[in-house]
């Protein structure tokens, strides 16, 4: 298994370790309600360097990330994120990601850790226009920095003012130290906070600095478990869970991150068209329990006469609302909100009901 620049924080702290898309991971710390809540109402930082980065840089670059992707690049601009997904020829989802735009010919992809070395083939056989590509996953560490309190931590580090960079857009800044971070208002928490992307070899000043300057915040470090609870609380999905190669963007409730505007031809998009106005089949819908269980993936979704009529993709009890929650793919019949539904646990049917993400709406 591979380790992260910040394997050795993870063991002095306690972390719980599992392999996880290669790499030896704190899956939890201090136990996953108090992680989640840490990020819910403090500050917590994740260590998400597994994750994959690839530079497409060059006179075509801008061609390429927008055949690739199903958003619109043609909507960014210089320091702006995009969050996409990359179809792939069968109506399927290759990978979701984002999309860096630095200048007219930059722009940094950051995939899903367990698919790094799927997405890199996907990009170099789809480069067609002969965009420069570099894969950096080996040398980029990451830090999520997550939380209300997040801002506060991250401001002590830099000179850098960032209320100049708001939701969904970056900078390269001076940090701890280090020069040239690239800092992004980004995360997968609904908690708001910042990700850094540094050398390697610069992690474990940042991280340090991190900690100390978070003390009078009580930072913790947060582990994949928190991680998980804290995106399905929001409604986000998971690759490899909620979204896979076989499950359409639009199935998956991402029709807002597809875009079939003018000129914006990427793979694929004939059939996706095809299927917005032939209508869809299924979708993915979240759901909370009426009745007392817990939903995991792959459990059945049945009619109230035990017909199946989906598959749980994600489940959990939610720690900030304290009820059993997740999401599912629902046949069409059964997929509006407000829907009775039934989850097969343990041979019993037990009452959902279909509801409107996110689960969670954090405070204003």
């Amino acid at each position: 298994m591979k380790h992260t620049v910040f394997h050795a924080f993870h063991l002095v702290n306690g972390g719980k370790m599992v392999e996880f898309a290669g790499y030896h991971m704190p899956v939890q710390f201090e136990g996953v309600n108090a992680e989640h809540e840490t990020v819910r109402k403090g500050v917590g930082v994740f260590d998400v360097s597994h994750m994959g980065e690839f530079w497409i840089k060059g006179p075509k670059a801008f061609e390429l990330v927008q055949r690739l992707t199903s958003n619109d690049v043609s909507k960014l601009e210089d320091g702006k994120v995009q969050y996409t997904c990359f179809p792939n020829d069968k109506s399927g989802i290759v990978d979701d990601l984002l999309v860096y735009r630095a200048d007219a010919e930059t722009y940094l992809l950051v995939v899903n850790a367990a698919n790094i070395e799927k997405d890199w083939a996907w990009v170099k056989k789809q480069n067609i226009h002969c965009a420069v590509v570099y894969n950096a996953s080996y040398e980029i560490s990451q830090l999520a920095v997550q939380g209300p309190k997040a801002q506060a931590v991250v401001q002590k580090l830099t000179d850098a003012d960032l209320n100049e960079i708001p939701y969904y857009t970056f900078k390269k800044v001076d940090l701890a130290g280090v020069p040239q971070v690239i800092l992004s208002n980004t995360g997968y928490t609904g908690a708001g906070g910042f990700e850094i992307y540094m050398a390697n070899d610069d992690g474990p000043a940042v991280w340090e600095a991190l900690m100390k300057a978070g003390e009078e915040f009580d930072i913790k470090p947060i582990g994949l478990a928190a991680r998980d609870t804290l995106r399905l609380e929001m409604g986000f999905c998971l690759y490899g869970n909620d979204i896979n190669d076989t499950t359409s963007p639009l199935e998956a409730g991402l029709g807002w991150i597809t875009k079939f505007a003018e000129g914006n031809d990427f793979i694929n998009r004939p059939a996706l068209e095809k299927q917005k106005a032939e209508g869809l089949k299924r979708m993915l819908r979240g759901f909370e329990m009426v009745d007392k269980g817990i939903p995991r993936q792959h459990y059945d979704i049945c009619n109230a006469s035990g017909n199946v009529i989906g598959e749980v993709t994600s489940g959990t009890m939610s720690p900030s609302l304290k009820i059993p929650i997740g999401m599912g793919y629902v046949s069409k019949e059964h997929f509006a909100i407000d829907n009775e539904i039934y989850i097969r646990v343990r041979e019993k049917l037990l009452k959902a009901r279909i509801v409107k993400l996110p689960f969670y709406k954090p405070p204003q």
